[in-house]
């Protein structure tokens, strides 16, 4: 009798638990996603690290605080400032004092960062372009809604007190 005669759950049911988890499978997922865009903007010498908090800083909008762009990405100040000192010393972008606030630190692109995010964004686009491929507007929508949802409700089980905020 082979391993797969051994299952509990409906083997058509690819959301329900199994080997590998649906979790397992989208952390892959990621991994993979990353790895390919990183190999797509390798020529323009931009670490995952860097392309991923120039991306974010485009999406929050120039002009925010390190202190929001790290609560964004999810990591602590110590990781985003040594990022954010590789970005300063290939003249990316920039940090700016805060009116009003000795210790914050405004952050803004450079020409040759805004530049370099055009051509970011471009091989970002055309990665992502890639991954669709086979994949409808309608299944792409409903799997990014299913995903809100489930972030949601993780967000729920770590931080219950907290306020219910929707991911973009």
């Amino acid at each position: 009798m082979s391993t797969s005669d051994h299952r509990i759950f409906s083997p058509t049911a690819l959301h329900e638990p199994m080997m590998p988890s649906l979790g397992g499978m989208l952390g892959r997922v990621h991994r993979q996603w990353r790895t390919a865009i990183t190999k797509a903007v390798t020529p323009l010498g931009i670490t995952e690290a860097r392309w991923t908090v120039m991306v974010h800083l485009s999406k929050l909008g120039e002009g925010c605080t390190q202190g929001a762009l790290a609560a964004d990405l999810c990591i602590e100040m110590p990781s985003l400032s040594r990022t954010l000192s590789q970005l300063e010393a290939q003249r990316l972008i920039e940090r700016r004092s805060v009116d009003g606030d000795r210790r914050a630190r405004s952050l803004w692109f450079t020409p040759a960062g805004i530049d370099c995010l055009r051509e970011l964004e471009a091989r970002i686009e055309s990665v992502r372009q890639h991954l669709y491929r086979g994949l409808s507007d309608e299944r792409l929508n409903a799997l990014a809604d299913s995903l809100g949802i489930i972030e949601s409700n993780a967000r729920q089980l770590i931080r219950p007190n907290e306020p219910e905020e929707r991911s973009q």
